[in-house]
């Protein structure tokens, strides 16, 4: 996937204020319209300038789009970072998912999820409750485990009065459930845009996501460890010691165990009325040959056993 630099479409500044790219805009969308433009890319153009024009134009996918830097350059190999998005709080207004679908992948990976509509407050007359607000934060799986309190800092994108987009730190505490799961949202009640009139305030949700865990890996509520064996463990058999997120267990390797190898563990996964399980997946370690005496016993292994890795494939040793 290529990287898009929105701006170079738009033949803008990185710092351009929000009217120079309105009026960028117009000069160029009145250049390529299909209708009337005699330019042989022209409907080509006119669609990623409206693809750019949809981020730029918006100061909340801008600054979002800010946040990868000024260093990718277009037609660059780009993946979007993980979590890109994580403590940027953004509006449940924006596009809805078939907006986005008409725009490139790279768009749709940055966008395409985080702003499709959320379902914002409703506005009738004067007294309007407040729009709803959204965010991505990232906790660690513990909190899950435990429960926790925890300062949260959010990036809210604001626009000067001069023209020119930024973004405002806003820190709040939030109490981390124990049992949530990544995907669930916590409700702040009126934490989003205030009212109209005497209306109540907007909500701001907030999106969980698990940061890295050197361990465990989170899918809905299991959890998955991948636990390293030695070959005589797996071959023959062992009772081993495995960590799990409140404490040590042992678990049997039942004899002639193969790499990959799944074991359950019911219930050790994230708390809840019916907690998840831990899934175990054997890895075979294998010793280093670092020492003459261990290489004599690999050797010897190669002499006494008549084993092919390859015989399946159908390949001679």
């Amino acid at each position: 996937m290529e990287f898009k630099d929105y701006y170079k479409v738009m033949g803008v500044a990185r710092d351009a204020t929000q009217d120079e790219i309105k009026r960028a805009y117009r000069k160029l969308a009145r250049k390529y319209h299909p209708d009337v433009s005699k330019e042989s890319d022209a409907e080509a153009r006119f669609k990623e300038l409206g693809e750019a024009y949809e981020v730029l134009k918006d100061p909340e996918k801008r600054a979002a789009y800010d946040q990868l830097g000024a260093n990718w350059k277009s037609g660059q190999d780009f993946n979007a970072p993980p979590d890109w998005d994580a403590g940027f709080e953004f509006s449940g207004g924006g596009f809805t998912g078939g907006d986005a679908s008409d725009y490139s992948d790279f768009f749709e990976s940055l966008f395409g999820q985080a702003y499709a509509a959320q379902g914002g407050g409703r506005r009738t007359g004067f007294h309007a409750r407040g729009q709803d607000r959204h965010a991505k934060i990232l906790v660690d799986l513990d909190d899950s485990f435990k429960g926790a309190t925890r300062a949260i800092s959010l990036q809210v994108p604001e626009l000067t009065p001069d023209g020119h987009v930024t973004t405002r730190l806003r820190t709040l505490n939030v109490k981390i459930p124990r049992g949530i799961r990544e995907g669930q949202k916590i409700r702040l009640t009126g934490q989003g845009d205030p009212g109209q009139g005497n209306a109540p305030a907007g909500d701001l949700y907030l999106e969980i996501d698990f940061r890295p865990h050197p361990l465990y890996r989170a899918e809905a509520h299991d959890l998955y460890l991948d636990l390293p064996v030695a070959p005589w463990e797996a071959v023959l058999g062992a009772t081993v010691k495995v960590p799990t997120p409140v404490g040590v267990v042992e678990l049997k390797v039942p004899p002639g165990s193969a790499q990959g190898r799944k074991m359950r563990l019911k219930g050790r996964g994230i708390p809840a009325k019916q907690p998840g399980d831990l899934y175990v997946v054997l890895q075979i370690a294998l010793p280093e040959a670092n020492t003459e005496q261990a290489k004599r016993l690999y050797r010897q292994m190669q002499e006494e056993m008549d084993f092919n890795p390859r015989r399946r494939m159908g390949v001679e040793a």
